[in-house]
Order: C-alpha cells, then structure tokens, then sequence
C-alpha cells in the first residue's frame, strides 16, 4: 500500500420505513462524504429495510434482491458520479430459496468490484439469521480497490479472529464491518455497557493482532420486532475507526444518524507491523487444533 492517507465515512442511520427512503438517506449521505473529500464510504449491515430477523417468516424473503439489481444500480451510479469506493450491504437473493447477507464494494464505478457473503451466520433470540441466510461460500478475500485491498466482513463475523486474521493474511490493507448489533431494551445498564464495550473491544483486537486500520459501521434506533415475540432491538450505533494499534481515530454515538468522518494514516501498518511482527512469530507448525470444532 503506497498511499499515506485516506479519508473515510461510516453512515450510521436507522430505518427510514422504506427501500427508497433508505437509499435516498445513503445517497444524501454519499454526497455530503463526497462534498467533503472523502473517498471511501462504508454503510451498515442491511440498510435498504428494517433488521427483519427478529422473527422466523417466509414473507420477509420479499426483502430480498439480486445482485446485480435494483439497489446495486442505484448506489453503483452515485459510486462513479460521486467518484467513491463504496461498501453496501444487501439482502442477496441468489436463487429461489437460496439467500446471502451480502456485502457489495464499488470501486468509483457503477460496476461491481466484488462482494464478500457473510460467513458466521448467528441464530439467537431476537437474531434468527440462521433462518434467513446460507453462510457464504466466497471465502476471505480482500476485494481490491482504487483505495487498497479491502478486508470486507460482515457483523458476527467481527467476533471471530480466524476470519480477521485470514483476510490479513490474504493481504487486507483494512478491516470493514458492516453491522446490526443491539441490545434487549430489558437488560440492565451493566449488562448493555459489558455488552457494547465487548463488541468495541474485541474489533480493536483485530486491528491490534493484525496491525491494520479498522471501520465498523453500525446501525442505531430502535426497531421493534413485528411478531411482538420479544422485546424489539434498540441498535446502540458506536460506530467507530480504529488504527492498526487499536487506538480510535473517531467514534459516533449510541443514538443518533451520523456521518462519521476521518482521516486513516495508511502508512502506519508498516510501522506498526515493523515494531509489533506477529505475523512473523506465529507458530504455523503448532495451530493444527484450530481446525477442530473443540478438543475433548
């Protein structure tokens, strides 16, 4: 990576109520960033609809859409107007009865530059993905852009360092995370701040463990969920950049829409990388065990 800096976005935004209503709100997003210098402009997880999986129900397989499709075009078209490397995050229909939690890279072009499916799909209360979404088949690979390779996952994924490392190991210049995290309106206030500071701390673990620079972009507000069956999500946004030492760089708020803007000095992770070499000392001829589910 030869480029010493690198202004980005993150779009924190709730639901507007609506597809279009969605997409007109990234668009006025993806002007502002583009009006204000910015290059690389990373959305959160789902952003076309409201987090539809707090429920089990086939009449939310309408949501979803092909890639190429609708909303590809949209943002595909503001991507090469605008001239920015955009990171969508779509509903994939693939085929009947066959779907993906998808994201989407636009490389300054209306074109595709490629996409990563989400790997680690969750299935927890208020969380049924495992219902909606086959676990992608890509793999991890950093899809490469005008602005670097990027290292593009997808929400549960950040709690994973195996998937962190392997696109690190496939030669990431960043780490990107589209995301739908929240908590249970009905937790406690000790257990929603252990929660959001788990989720905080364990992404800036990748960054550290990886020396790469690191967007998280997630969604805020609260959405009920519509079968009444619990107690809706309130999304606690946090939306956050983080440099290859885990230090912030900046950080949005619990509530609230944000176009979170900085600068990422892209030049750092050799340094970092230089002082810190963990890729060098890892013991490759001693890790066999993680291909195994537990050892009993």
């Amino acid at each position: 990576m030869t480029r010493k800096t690198l202004k980005v976005a993150l779009l924190q935004e709730t639901d507007r109520g609506s597809r279009d209503a969605n997409l007109d709100a990234i668009e006025a997003g993806l002007r502002d960033a583009a009006a204000q210098g910015v290059e690389l402009v990373l959305l959160q997880e789902l952003h076309n609809g409201p987090y539809f999986c707090q429920r089990e129900s086939v009449d939310e397989f309408d949501l979803a859409e092909t890639i190429p499709g609708h909303s590809t075009a949209r943002i595909g078209k503001l991507a090469e107007e605008l001239k920015l490397v955009v990171v969508a995050s779509l509903f994939e229909k693939r085929a009947t009865g066959l779907y993906h939690n998808t994201a989407v890279v636009f490389d300054r072009s209306a074109a595709i530059a490629g996409k990563y499916r989400k790997m680690h799909i969750p299935d927890d209360p208020a969380f049924y993905e495992k219902f909606y979404f086959t676990p992608g088949d890509i793999g991890f690979e950093p899809i490469d852009t005008s602005v670097g390779r990027l290292g593009v996952l997808v929400c549960w994924d950040q709690w994973y360092p195996e998937a962190a490392r392997l696109m690190a190991l496939a030669g990431a210049d960043l780490l990107l995370y589209p995301t739908a995290i929240g908590w249970d309106p009905q937790d406690d206030q000790a257990e929603k701040d252990r929660q959001r500071e788990a989720w905080v701390t364990v992404q800036r673990g990748h960054a550290v463990a990886n020396g790469l620079p690191l967007l998280s972009c997630n969604r805020t507000g609260f959405e009920a969920d519509k079968a009444g069956v619990t107690n809706g999500i309130q999304f606690w946004g946090t939306s956050f950049v983080a440099g290859p030492q885990g230090e912030f760089l900046a950080q949005a708020g619990v509530d609230g829409r944000e176009l979170l803007i900085t600068e990422v000095d892209m030049a750092r992770s050799e340094h970092v990388r230089r002082i810190w070499p963990f890729l060098r000392d890892r013991r490759i001829d001693a890790y066999s065990d993680l291909l195994k589910r537990f050892r009993d």
